[in-house]
């Protein structure tokens, strides 16, 4: 758990920093570690979407809707998904 929390802050720090590349990267590595932690999730998707990964962040918002299907960060980060996508719903 504390490799976790040390991966999740340097992502943290990365984002801050505006290396969303970087960020993404921590956050995946902390997935292997907790699937489970929709923090992570919706971080990645935030970088992601800073990415123009569009496609990418929705997955991500999706799994953390699969988990909390009330997760506001995860709808509105999927719903800027949807619009760098182009798709309307």
């Amino acid at each position: 758990m504390e490799k976790f929390k040390r991966l999740k802050n340097e992502g943290n720090d990365f984002v801050k920093m505006g290396e969303y590349e970087e960020a993404a990267n921590k956050y995946s590595e902390c997935m292997k570690l907790n699937t489970e932690e929709c923090t992570v999730y919706t971080n990645r998707a935030l970088c992601y979407l800073k990415l123009y990964k569009y496609e990418e962040a929705k997955q991500d918002c999706d799994h953390v809707l699969q988990i909390e299907d009330s997760n506001i960060k995860a709808f509105y980060r999927r719903a800027l998904a949807y619009k760098g996508l182009q798709v309307r719903k």
